[in-house]
């Protein structure tokens, strides 16, 4: 029982380790993870910044043409619609990319955790959630906790999870381990990490004879 929590604790470490291995492998590309976000809601995006950007030059030329409306420009811009006008586009813009940057974030969180076998809604909500008081802290939660992408099995192609055990299709082994020390490796390992043992080469059996008889 005395080494029951270092087991534990090894055992933490070196799926750990595995996750990291099998992350790596992954080779995400930018594009390709944000063709993931569906394609409504980047077409809605677009179309609300549109209507946002008429709205906003329509108000602020209306107000140039009132002496006596508020106006966000100094007097410089106000003598001058048009470059009022681009003003108030950049403004627009700048702040419909923030908020398209948060609504992908958060769009594509609900995607890749529904791929990855996770919780969609649990971590759409726990970023929602963050996203106010803490900014972009729950994006970065979400980075660090989620898990790997499910792999083909290296026996039958099956597609498995990251946290099989063993194949559900042909019973391969995902896990396999030292026949050494008995350890838990990662299939791309030619070398144990913890003993050192050459993975390639088939443990050698010393063959004991039998005592001759007198």
């Amino acid at each position: 029982m005395t080494d029951y929590p270092q087991r534990v604790s090894d055992s933490f470490y070196e799926r750990k380790r595995l996750i990291r291995l099998r992350r790596k492998k992954e080779n995400l590309r930018f594009w390709e993870e944000f063709r993931i976000i569906p394609r409504w809601l980047t077409a809605l995006v677009a179309v609300l910044y549109v209507i946002a950007l008429v709205i906003a030059i329509t108000v602020n030329l209306a107000q140039a043409h009132n002496p006596n409306g508020n106006n966000m420009f100094p007097w410089e811009l106000r003598d001058n619609p048009a470059l009022a006008s681009l003003a108030m586009a950049g403004i627009v813009t700048a702040v419909s990319l923030m908020m398209a940057v948060m609504i992908f974030m958060v769009a594509y969180v609900n995607r890749d955790a529904s791929r990855r076998g996770m919780s969609a809604a649990l971590w759409t909500i726990l970023v929602i959630i963050l996203l106010p008081a803490w900014g972009f802290i729950g994006f970065v939660i979400y980075f660090l906790m989620r898990e790997p992408m499910p792999y083909p099995c290296p026996q039958c192609g099956n597609s498995v999870g990251a946290r099989f055990n063993f194949c559900p299709n042909c019973k391969c082994n995902l896990h396999p381990s030292c026949p050494q020390c008995k350890r838990e490796l990662a299939e791309t390992d030619k070398f144990c990490p913890y003993c050192g043992n050459d993975l390639k080469t088939p443990p050698s059996t010393v063959e004991v004879s039998a005592p001759s008889s007198l």
